[in-house]
């Protein structure tokens, strides 16, 4: 899926025109069907500390190439940066800079991935430093050319470099399947959760739960999780039977149709889960609707739908589940869908804004409250996704916001899909609390 300007510019004309106009010129991100290995070699770690062994280390023990300098290599696929001990700003400089006189020999697709800690309560000069590092990052992620990209790990004071969720986040941002995530950070707070034994199935035995599975994103999110070995519940509207029905018989799924803003919509979702014997190891709230309008023109009409649906449904339904008891698994996941639009809002969007807005903060309060139970929340923040839904924006508004972020294109549902299948996974389980953006660094919010 890509779009007319898109297409233009990877030609040989066209890619000529943008050159000399200083128009755009996207790359091709390579995704996992472009790039399956799982890192991109030769893999360079920088850094001085243990930490930075650790990571060498790792990565050898998987087969990867990895050094620990620039020299004589011509094309260099992945950087690690380690800076888990840093003390001073003066201290970033001389582990960073080597990376100054390598930016040209970063391949197309290349990742590079900070590990750090956040600022929190340290003293002043290691505060100032962590901080440091984050703005390093974010720009960084401006500069990187070629489908590349720059994420960082933060790692809560007491976390290992080696803990699962560091490892888990390192893996995931060195990958293809992190294509369209650049100049974002993931914070492991707790080195819960344990590696996943399979990489290839990484939910093998797992049953999740994806609501408003039936077209787009929601399509999106239950085949890469059927592709990632889940066994699926795929749910939606009675509306929506005949594609949910398709969507289950293509994946072996269990279809459920209800609407999840009908009254006692939770406890008929327990009641069909108990009565098919089934236990849910994950719960993505992908349900959402927008029915836009400047807040002079809104109605209660147009308010009251996106609200039920995009976040009081997302808390009925977790509600029920947490109080049935039987139909969680252990160490249960929960990732909802918010939006950029909830982090920096949008025009013509303050109900929609709205409720992701609530939904960011509402895996933030629910991660606490699973945290007894092992299990953690999250949430996925897209920006612009090529989709049904935005190829009916205005032409002009939807060329703008292809354009508006460091990759300078729109991402895919499957971009939306990679994060979540991430953060349904076992390593993933020191992670909670936090909104991933997969925006391409849309260039609205922090």
């Amino acid at each position: 899926m890509t779009d007319a300007y898109t297409r233009f510019i990877r030609s040989a004309p066209g890619g000529a025109l943008a050159k000399q106009l200083g128009l755009p010129r996207p790359s091709r991100l390579l995704r996992r069907e472009d790039r399956p290995e799982p890192v991109l070699g030769p893999v360079v770690v920088l850094g001085a500390s243990a930490g930075a062994d650790q990571i060498a280390h790792q990565l050898l023990e998987e087969g990867a190439d990895v050094r620990r300098r620039f020299e004589e290599l011509r094309r260099v696929g992945s950087v690690i940066v380690v800076l888990d001990e840093i003390a001073s700003p003066a201290e970033i400089g001389p582990i960073m800079l080597p990376l100054a006189g390598a930016m040209r020999t970063l391949a197309p697709g290349a990742r590079v991935v900070t590990i750090s800690r956040p600022a929190g309560d340290a003293e002043p000069s290691r505060a100032a430093a962590r901080g440091g590092v984050e703005g390093f990052l974010r720009s960084l992620a401006h500069e990187m050319r070629g489908g590349g990209t720059a994420n960082g790990v933060l790692l809560e004071d007491g976390v290992a470099v080696d803990a699962p969720g560091a490892i888990g986040a390192l893996r995931f941002f060195l990958s293809a399947r992190s294509a369209f995530i650049t100049g974002q950070f993931l914070t492991v707070s707790s080195e819960a959760g344990s590696a996943t034994e399979n990489r290839s199935l990484p939910l093998a035995g797992r049953t999740a739960l994806v609501t408003g599975a039936a077209r787009g994103i929601g399509a999106a999110i239950a085949r890469t999780l059927a592709a990632d070995g889940a066994k699926l519940v795929v749910l939606d509207v009675p509306g929506a039977g005949t594609e949910l029905s398709r969507l289950a018989n293509e994946l072996h799924a269990v279809p459920i149709q209800l609407d999840v803003t009908s009254q006692g919509a939770g406890e008929r979702l327990v009641s069909s889960l108990r009565e098919k014997g089934l236990a849910l190891d994950a719960v993505v709230l992908n349900a959402g609707i927008t029915r836009d309008k400047l807040l002079a023109n809104m109605t209660p009409e147009r308010w009251d739908p996106v609200l039920a649906v995009n976040i009081s449904s997302q808390i009925t339904l977790t509600e029920a589940l947490i109080e049935a008891g039987d139909v969680l698994g252990e160490q249960p996941r929960v990732v909802s869908l918010a939006s950029t639009s909830g982090i920096a809002g949008n025009r013509g969007q303050t109900n929609y804004a709205t409720s992701k807005a609530g939904v960011i903060a509402f895996v933030d309060a629910l991660a606490t409250q699973l945290e007894d139970l092992g299990g953690t929340a999250n949430a996925v923040a897209p920006g612009f996704i090529e989709t049904e839904m935005t190829a009916k924006m205005p032409a002009l508004t939807r060329e703008v916001a292809r354009r508006a972020n460091s990759l300078q294109q729109g991402g895919l549902p499957v971009d939306v899909a990679e994060a979540i299948a991430f953060l349904c996974s076992a390593e993933a389980g020191g992670i909670r609390g936090e909104t991933l953006r997969v925006c391409g660094q849309n260039m609205v919010g922090k």
